[in-house]
């Protein structure tokens, strides 16, 4: 057996997205709405009518929602656990006995079998009682253990897993290193093969639930052989272990704190030549990557979810304070300034409600392709999060900048809304960035256009390759380009069954007609840029940016209708989904312009001058109160030389 390595990999910008790409689902053979939108094409016919759960779903749902409230409403103290910045252990215990660690897990292996629509309604419910309960329930169900097994695990694995963290075990998902983020090319956690077990060196960060977890999910690099005895021909690859968290050489170093989620039990886990037998990998050496991006495809969901929760959060008391509150002879409610506050919240949530439940049943239903949806959920949720709670910090004034605990210490109602803001703002950061949402969302949005001419705008590959892509996209293009340029959205008659007393139809015929719009946007920055079009991240920004617009107004038009139909506050979902449209327009507008007019050539040469020294000058007058030390942790495999600080709850 080889020793551990202690050299990290070092790859190219190329051999960094060709990782990536390999790891990136190839094929498309489901439909998906938000695909066919970044492609012009407003594919209604795909959500409308919306799809509903089963009845019996419906049920074992609402029943569960109801138990799950009780225990929020009866043993979750927020406050504390803001305080003494962790979760009780009979808080936990009592999530356990409640079957909350088993939502999505089959009943067949002890979990409640509950569907994606449900289990992101618990999330947002128990994310409401405190968010780090519900991040602790997303981090074990959406990335760690079960949803993984479930995909892709061998009976064998569903056997002896599942049943654990369905009702005693806590789970945890293990990807990134001191120097690993969303490039995960450089993974330098290695796995090396010795008779029927690996052997795990390496050193992980952040790891949402470490501290308190049972098993772990851990992606480790495997170097390639040539013996093949595992029935992989030796391939190697960053590869998907269960590990058990009591191994022997397994060490949390570090509990981590944060600026909210005070009581996440995040830490950093070593691992030194950990023991972890071979049935314990999940798929095949070199899988790790396309495991961990199909297991976020829907597990991406649980992020918004309770970002839904935090929106009908800000906008319960937004209503309360601001009725409550009066200036100038009124509420305040009713001065402007801070009624299109309140209307923005009341919208954005409505919105946000409508794409989480939407593409919730589209995973359910399992007949559409909703890795686009997912990311999309994620990115518009995270950030229109972080702006409700924002907001409402404004509208509370200095009462939103003072901590519930001082609110009450002076006699006044205890409103956590700093501790929102703080709470939710990682949901930018979480399971990818906004930065990295956008180039993730934008790659699978040209993906056709790769399909079809990557060849063509690919340097490294010859006359003859160029030649042959030339001909297959020019054939595509002569087809695909003329249905730009008119369409439904020109028709006034078009929609015509979302006119019900408010008309949604202008706001449908938009969206078709900005969805060719963007079509045509994206094929002419592929035409200008060519190979360079995947380093004008600004501009592929904005593209997702508008999507995620389009595709919001579509969700909140459709649930509109859905309510209506049902009787269910149809004229209101009506108005709720008018306002949120006309907001969106205002923004997928100006998102239009700076596609073409922005600050991007000026911003990357200041940058190359801050990066070189050239404005030093301007930090002069300051002190940094910054502490010694480097920029990462060193994580040269090796033993630990810390006390372990896991907090086992069994």
């Amino acid at each position: 057996m080889s020793a551990p390595t202690t050299k990290k990999p070092t790859v190219t910008e190329r051999e960094a997205r060709q990782v990536a790409e390999a790891a990136r689902e190839q094929d498309w053979r489901k439909p998906s709405f938000a695909k066919e939108l970044f492609l012009g094409r407003f594919r209604l016919d795909l959500i409308h009518p919306h799809p509903l759960p089963a009845d019996e779903d419906v049920r074992r749902g609402e029943e569960f929602l109801a138990r799950l409230r009780e225990f929020c409403e009866t043993r979750i103290d927020s406050a504390l656990i803001e305080r003494e910045a962790r979760i009780p252990d009979e808080v936990i215990a009592g999530l356990k006995e409640l079957g909350a660690l088993g939502m999505k897990i089959d009943p067949r292996y002890g979990g409640l079998g509950l569907t994606q629509v449900y289990y992101n309604r618990a999330l947002a419910l128990a994310g409401s009682a405190s968010p780090a309960v519900g991040a602790l329930l997303s981090a074990h169900q959406s990335i760690g253990v079960p949803q993984p097994l479930k995909i892709f695990g061998t009976q064998e694995q569903k056997d002896a897993f599942l049943p654990r963290c369905a009702r005693t075990d806590i789970s945890a998902f293990l990807l990134t290193e001191p120097d690993v983020g969303s490039d995960p090319a450089r993974l330098a956690t290695t796995a090396v093969r010795d008779g029927d077990d690996y052997i795990l060196d390496g050193v992980k960060l952040w790891t949402t639930n470490g501290v308190v977890a049972d098993l772990l999910v851990v992606m480790a690099r495997v170097p390639k052989s040539d013996d093949g005895t595992d029935g992989t021909g030796g391939k190697g690859g960053i590869t998907a272990f269960v590990v058990e968290a009591d191994s022997e050489g397994v060490t949390v170093e570090n509990r981590n704190a944060f600026m909210g989620l005070r009581g996440l039990e995040n830490g950093v886990t070593r691992f030194h030549r950990v023991r972890v037998p071979a049935a314990n990998r999940i798929g095949p050496e070199g899988a790790g990557l396309k495991i961990a991006l199909t297991t976020l495809n829907t597990g991406r969901l649980s992020l918004p979810a309770m970002c839904v929760g935090a929106g009908k959060w800000c906008l319960k008391i937004a209503r309360e304070w601001s009725g409550a509150r009066e200036q100038w002879g009124k509420p305040v409610a009713l001065h402007e300034a801070v009624g299109s506050k309140i209307s923005f919240i009341a919208a954005t949530t409505f919105a946000l409600e409508a794409v989480v439940d939407l593409s919730s049943q589209m995973a359910d239903e399992n007949r559409n392709d909703i890795r686009i949806e997912a990311a999309l959920a994620k990115l518009y949720g995270s950030e229109m999060g972080c702006l409700m709670a924002d907001e409402l910090v404004q509208i509370r004034g200095g009462r939103g900048f003072e901590t519930a605990e001082s609110l009450a210490a002076r006699g006044e109602r205890a409103v956590p809304a700093e501790q929102m803001l703080r709470d939710l703002r990682i949901n930018r950061i979480f399971e990818g960035s906004t930065e990295i949402m956008h180039l993730l969302i934008a790659r699978e949005a040209v993906d056709a256009h790769l399909s079809v001419a990557g060849d063509l705008i690919d340097p490294d590959k010859s006359l003859q390759d160029k030649a042959k892509a030339g001909a297959g996209a020019g054939v595509f293009y002569a087809k695909w380009l003329p249905k730009l340029v008119a369409g439904p959205g020109q028709l006034p008659t078009s929609y015509g069954d979302f006119k019900h007393g408010i008309d949604l139809s202008p706001h449908l015929r938009y969206v078709e007609r900005h969805a060719r719009k963007l079509a045509r946007s994206t094929f002419y920055a592929m035409s200008r840029w060519q190979g360079r079009m995947e380093t004008k991240q600004g501009f592929l920004g904005r593209i997702v940016d508008i999507g995620a617009e389009l595709f919001a107004m579509s969700a909140a038009c459709v649930r509109a209708e859905l309510l209506r139909r049902e009787g269910d506050h149809g004229r209101e979902a009506y108005q709720l989904a008018d306002a949120f449209c006309r907001q969106a327009r205002i923004r997928v507008d100006e998102l239009f312009t700076r596609l073409w007019s922005n600050t991007d050539d000026l911003d990357r040469k200041v940058v190359k001058g801050v990066l070189g020294g050239s404005y030093e000058w301007l930090e002069q007058g300051i002190v940094d109160p910054s502490g010694e030390g480097p920029w990462i942790a060193d994580a040269t495999p090796g033993p630990s030389q810390r006390e372990n600080v896991r907090r086992p709850l069994k």
